[in-house]
């Protein structure tokens, strides 16, 4: 019997802007496993990396609860949402004592993986 679960994993707090991530993510939405992994592979970008880290912990996940009977060829990369984090504020100084506020962006990535064929 087939579970019609999808297996999750998130990473929260990243210190990468979502406008940066959100590319790299529509790379790989809807793509099978491997190929999702060989196209973020040859991404030279620092979220590809992340988003990689990301969808091997949700692939991890539905081995494990599947006690190892699960094959991660099987599986397709069936949701992937980068939403924004909090910000932090930075003082930039100016000329005349004046100053900017610089925001740094955080993000957070949400995987889901499922069995079946991508789509």
């Amino acid at each position: 019997m087939k579970n019609k679960r999808a297996y999750t994993a998130t990473e929260k707090f990243l210190m990468i802007s979502p406008s940066k991530m959100r590319p790299i993510a529509n790379l790989v939405r809807r793509k099978s496993y491997a190929d999702a992994l060989a196209i973020l592979d040859a991404t030279p970008k620092k979220g590809s990396k992340l988003i990689k880290k990301a969808i091997m912990s949700a692939a991890a996940n539905a081995v494990y609860s599947q006690n190892g009977q699960l094959d991660e060829e099987s599986l397709f990369v069936s949701e992937i949402q980068i939403s924004e984090g909090p910000r932090l504020k930075r003082v930039w100084p100016r000329s005349q004592g004046r100053r900017d506020i610089l925001l740094k962006r955080m993000s957070h990535i949400f995987v889901a993986v499922d069995e079946g064929e991508a789509k």
